[in-house]
C-alpha cells in the first residue's frame, strides 16, 4: 500500500501553514475548501445516476438498500439509513448500515477493524445479502480492507454492488459493479478525510437515499407524504401535507389523518374521494402506494 499514490493523502501547499492562520483566515479557507465539493460531486453525476437507477430498480423489486463503511464513510451509511424510516416510513431492514466494529464504532473508534477482511465478508453473510439487495461501499481512499471483502463477498451472492471512493481507479471501484469515485483532492488537514472526502460521501447518499425512494413513490412532488408523524412537528406538517394536496381546511385534514392513521397518502385519498379508510387503502394500494397513481394523475 503506497498512500502517498492516493490524492486524498496528499498535502495541499497551500494549507501548509495553517497552524499560523489567525482563526477567521483558516475558516475562510476551509470554506473554499468546502466550495469545490459540490462541483466534484457533479463530474460524477454519470455513474451516480446509473447506480440509482439500477439499485431503485432492485428495490422496486422487493430488495434492500445496505451501506458498508468504516469509520467516518461508515458513521456516514448509517446516518443516512437511520433516516430513511421517520422520513419514508421504510421499515429498519429495508434500508440499512453495516460498520465495521459494530455498533460501539458509531460513537467509540475501532480504527483496526477497518483492516478485518473477514469481518466484512461475515457482516454480509449475517445480513443475508441476496440478488434483489444493493450493497454500497463507502471508502475514502478507495482500498479499506473491510469495505473491499463485504463488496466482492456481496457481489458473489449476485447482489448489485456500488463502490464510493474519493479516489481514481481504485480497488473498490473494480470490486464494484458501479463505480462512484468523486475526486475532491487533497485535504486542508493531509489525510483527514472526513472533510472533503466525508462531505461528499453525505452529498452523494443524500442523493442515493432520495432519489431512490422518490422512485419508489415515496414522495408526492417535493412532499414526503410516507412521514412518519411521530412529534408535533410532523403532525403539523402532515396537516399541511393533506391540505396543500387536497384544499381542505384545517379540521378536515385533521380528521381525516385521524380516522386513517395519520397515513398522509391514505388521508389524502380518503378525502379526494369521500372514501373509508379501508376503501382509501385499498385504492392506494391497487396503486402500488403511489399517491399520484392513486389520485389518477398518472397511469
Amino acid at each position: 500500500m503506497n498512500l502517498s499514490e492516493l490524492t486524498t493523502e496528499s498535502a495541499d501547499p497551500r494549507f501548509a501553514e495553517i497552524d499560523t492562520m489567525s482563526v477567521g483566515d483558516l475558516a475562510a479557507a476551509m470554506n473554499a475548501a468546502d466550495t469545490t465539493v459540490p462541483a466534484a460531486v457533479a463530474a460524477a453525476l454519470p455513474s451516480i445516476t446509473a447506480a440509482i437507477e439500477a439499485a431503485a430498480a432492485r428495490m422496486e423489486a422487493g430488495g434492500r438498500l445496505v451501506y458498508v463503511g468504516a469509520g467516518t464513510p461508515g458513521r456516514l451509511g448509517v446516518l443516512d439509513a437511520s433516516e430513511c424510516p421517520p422520513t419514508f416510513s421504510t421499515p429498519p431492514e429495508q434500508v440499512f448500515a453495516i460498520i465495521a466494529g459494530g455498533e460501539s464504532a458509531i460513537v467509540s473508534p475501532c480504527e483496526g477493524a477497518e483492516d478485518d477482511e473477514e469481518a466484512g465478508a461475515a457482516a454480509v453473510d449475517a445480513a443475508r445479502i441476496g440478488p434483489l439487495d444493493t450493497v454500497v461501499g463507502i471508502a475514502s481512499s478507495g482500498r479499506t480492507p473491510y469495505v473491499l471483502a463485504a463488496v466482492r463477498r456481496a457481489r458473489a451472492l449476485g447482489a448489485l454492488t456500488v463502490g464510493l471512493s474519493c479516489n481514481a481507479g481504485t480497488p473498490l471501484s473494480a470490486a464494484a459493479e458501479h463505480a462512484i469515485e468523486v475526486l475532491v483532492g487533497p485535504e486542508v488537514i493531509s489525510g483527514s478525510t472526513r472533510l472533503k472526502a466525508g462531505t461528499a460521501q453525505k452529498l452523494v447518499l443524500n442523493m442515493f437515499s432520495t432519489i431512490v425512494m422518490v422512485r419508489l413513490g415515496k414522495t408526492y412532488g417535493n412532499l414526503m407524504v410516507d412521514v412518519k408523524a411521530s412529534n408535533g412537528k410532523l403532525r403539523e406538517r402532515a396537516v399541511r401535507m393533506v391540505r396543500t394536496i387536497t384544499g381542505a381546511g384545517r379540521e378536515e385534514a385533521l380528521a381525516a389523518l385521524d380516522a386513517n392513521g395519520f397515513n398522509v397518502k391514505q388521508a389524502v385519498v380518503a378525502t379526494r374521494f369521500d372514501l373509508p379508510p379501508q376503501d382509501a387503502a385499498a385504492r392506494l394500494a391497487a396503486a402500488g402506494g403511489r399517491l399520484r397513481v392513486a389520485l389518477g394523475e398518472l397511469s
